[in-house]
């Protein structure tokens, strides 16, 4: 029958609009930014950087593979080298991440080898600032590992077990007791051997006289 694909959708898009009256998950919107969906674990956004206890404590060590495997090229690293000798330190001292460039496609994350970098769930930063609002240096990236257990729980907890033991290898193992020391004993003292009895004495033989031929 023609037009009987079309009949069949409308009868279902009507008794949806009939339900939605009664059954709250039959409502196709909502009313939204009143109302907000929550969003599934594994959704993405933007990266961040994710540090441990204190911002300080970056997790980051500016080795710059994701700066080299981003394909759009919107991160930015500069490492930090220490004031008196000028040697680099294992921490960014500049990090940006060009957000109007970054096309969420999670490759940072995937390659870094220090779980320092990882996906948000933040979307809403739309702003009259094309570029410059768009442009995160390292204290706009800043997010404690508590913040990234409330977006991904299950992720994390699989990296901080993960870290945990990576730190437990490195650690070096703990020195062993130092062994008492051995005194050596002294012989004791030889005994004193019984000495024999005198033997008594014996009175001397008087000497024979001589035998005469007479």
């Amino acid at each position: 029958m023609l037009g009987n694909g079309m009949i069949q959708g409308l009868l279902v898009t009507a008794r949806n609009l009939l339900r939605s009256y009664f059954d709250p998950e039959c409502l196709t919107t909502i009313q939204y930014p009143e109302e907000r969906r929550t969003l599934p674990e594994n959704s993405r956004c933007f990266p961040f950087l994710v540090y441990d206890g204190t911002p300080d404590n970056l997790r980051c060590v500016a080795c710059k593979i994701c700066e080299q495997e981003c394909p759009p090229q919107c991160i930015y690293i500069e490492v930090e080298r220490d004031a008196k000798t000028g040697k680099p330190v294992r921490r960014p001292r500049v990090f940006d991440i060009d957000y109007s460039v970054c096309m969420q496609c999670q490759i940072c994350a995937e390659v870094c080898p220090f779980d320092a970098i990882k996906m948000d769930q933040i979307y809403e930063l739309s702003g009259t600032d094309r570029f410059g609002g768009m442009l995160m240096n390292k204290g706009a990236l800043l997010k404690s590992n508590e913040y990234y257990h409330q977006m991904h729980p299950t992720e994390a907890n699989e990296v901080d077990a993960r870290l945990s033991q990576s730190k437990k290898k490195a650690s070096p193992p703990a020195a062993k007791p130092a062994a008492a020391p051995i005194t050596l004993q002294s012989a004791p003292p030889p005994r004193p051997t019984p000495s024999a009895p005198p033997s008594p004495s014996v009175p001397p033989t008087p000497p024979v006289p001589p035998k005469s031929d007479v």
